[in-house]
């Protein structure tokens, strides 16, 4: 599950980096929890949480359906 995690991730990336930020993968637990910490601008910023629910974990949702939750350190 991670390698499809991490796949999925490259393809969120772009769009992340092209606003000034980034995400990291941190930790893929076996209960289908996914730890990620937003580097750059996305660190901090206001409409972190929201790019996190909206943006991150839903096209992980999508393209790994084990992926029960995201969470940012």
């Amino acid at each position: 599950m991670k390698e499809r995690v991490e796949a999925a991730l490259k393809r969120i990336r772009p769009s992340l980096q092209a606003d000034g930020g980034d995400v990291e993968l941190v930790e893929v637990s076996p209960d289908g929890v996914v730890t990620v910490k937003l580097t750059g601008v996305c660190r901090g910023c206001p409409m972190s949480e929201i790019t996190l629910r909206m943006g991150i974990e839903k096209i992980l949702k999508e393209e790994v359906p084990e992926v029960k939750e995201v969470v940012s350190i």
